[in-house]
C-alpha cells in the first residue's frame, strides 16, 4: 500500500480527535488532502470535537461544508482522547483507518509509510517517532503503558506504540460492544489481533499551544492503564505479601534462636515499632490496590456511556 497506483486503497478513513485545536485543523486538513488523494480511491476525515471550548466545532463545521470528504462529530463534553478516538473509529466507513493527533506533531505526509507496512499478515502499524522529548512525567507514564502492552504486542513493538496508527477496520469488531468507562485504543487493538508492526516516522514540534496532558491527566491515565487493563498491581501485592511473610518468618526464627541460644529476648522499642509500621504499611498498600480494582468494578456497573454525541451532521 502507498503512493504506487497499484497499491492504492479502495477506501481510507482518517480519525482526528480534536480538543482546543481551532488554529491547527485547517492546516491539518490542507496537508491531509493531497496525501489521501494519492493513497486511496475513496477517503474521509472524521474530526471528533472532544468538548472543546475554543471554537473548534465551528472550524470543523466550516471545513465540513467546504469538503464533502470531511465528517464532523461533536461530543457533548470532554471525554478524553481515547474515548473520542473510539467514537471516530466506530463511525469510520472504509477498510483502513488511520488515527492522527490534531497538533501536527505527526506529519500527514508520513501516512504512506504506515500504509506501506500494512501488508498481508499485518493488521496494525504504529508510526514511532525518530526522536521526541516529552519530559520526565510524560515519559514515565508512557513507559508504564508500554509495560502493560508488552505482553500482548511484544516488548519491541510496545516500545514503539504511539497515537499515530494505521489498522484494518476488521480489527474493531473485537471491541464494537465495549462499554467500559476507561478506554485505551492500544489495549483494545490487542483484543482483535496479535499482528503488529512499527515504522519510524518524522516527529515535528507542536504547531500551537502546549500538550493537554498535565500531571493529573498523566497520573489518571497511568492508573487506568495499570488497574483497568492489567493485573500487575495485584501481582505486585501478592509478591509484596509473600516477601513480607518470608521476612516475618526469618525474623521469628532469629528471635526464637536468640532466646534459645542466649536466653535473652531482642531488646528495643524502636525495633518493634519499625517492624509494626513496615507490616501495617504493606497491608494498607495492598488494601489500596484491591480498592482501586473494586472502584473500577463499581464504575463499570454504573454503565456510564463511553461518550455521548451532541451533533453529527449528515455526510
Amino acid at each position: 500500500m502507498g503512493t504506487n497506483p497499484a497499491d492504492r486503497l479502495a477506501g481510507l478513513s482518517v480519525v482526528v480527535p480534536a480538543y482546543h485545536s481551532a488554529r491547527t485543523l485547517a492546516e491539518l486538513v490542507a496537508r491531509l488532502e493531497p496525501v489521501l488523494r494519492g493513497a486511496a480511491d475513496q477517503f474521509e476525515v472524521v474530526l471528533v470535537n472532544d468538548g472543546s471550548r475554543d471554537g473548534t466545532w465551528d472550524v470543523i463545521d466550516r471545513l465540513r461544508q467546504q469538503h464533502d470528504w470531511i465528517r464532523g462529530i461533536d461530543l457533548i463534553r470532554n471525554y478524553g482522547q481515547h474515548n473520542a478516538l473510539l467514537c471516530g473509529i466506530r463511525a469510520s466507513r472504509y477498510e483502513v483507518i488511520v488515527t492522527i493527533d490534531d497538533d501536527l506533531q505527526n506529519p500527514p505526509e508520513e501516512i504512506p509509510k504506515l500504509l506501506a507496512e500494512l501488508r498481508p499478515g499485518v493488521d496494525v502499524v504504529y508510526g514511532a517517532p525518530l526522536a521526541e522529548v516529552h519530559g520526565l512525567w510524560r515519559d514515565l507514564a508512557s513507559q508504564v503503558g508500554k509495560i502493560v502492552l508488552s505482553g500482548a504486542l511484544g516488548a519491541e513493538t510496545a516500545r514503539l506504540v504511539g497515537p499515530f496508527r494505521a489498522f484494518r477496520s476488521t480489527v474493531r469488531r473485537a471491541f464494537d460492544d465495549y462499554r467500559g468507562t476507561f478506554v485505551n485504543i492500544d489495549v483494545l487493538l490487542t483484543w482483535g489481533t496479535t499482528r503488529f508492526r512499527a515504522v519510524r516516522v518524522r516527529h515535528d514540534i507542536r504547531a500551537d499551544g502546549v500538550s493537554n496532558y498535565n500531571y493529573r491527566r498523566l497520573l489518571t491515565h497511568t492508573l487506568n492503564m495499570l488497574t483497568g487493563f492489567s493485573t500487575l498491581p495485584l501481582q505486585f501485592a501478592s509478591v509484596l505479601g509473600l516477601s513480607l511473610t518470608c521476612f516475618g518468618l526469618l525474623l521469628l526464627a532469629y528471635v526464637t534462636g536468640r532466646y534459645l541460644i542466649q536466653g535473652a529476648a531482642v531488646p528495643g522499642f524502636a525495633f518493634l515499632a519499625s517492624i509494626t509500621i513496615l507490616f501495617s504499611g504493606a497491608q494498607l498498600a495492598t488494601l489500596g490496590i484491591i480498592g482501586e480494582y473494586l472502584a473500577r468494578m463499581h464504575v463499570r456497573l454504573l454503565d456510564r456511556p463511553v461518550y455521548v454525541v451532541r451533533e453529527e451532521p449528515p455526510a
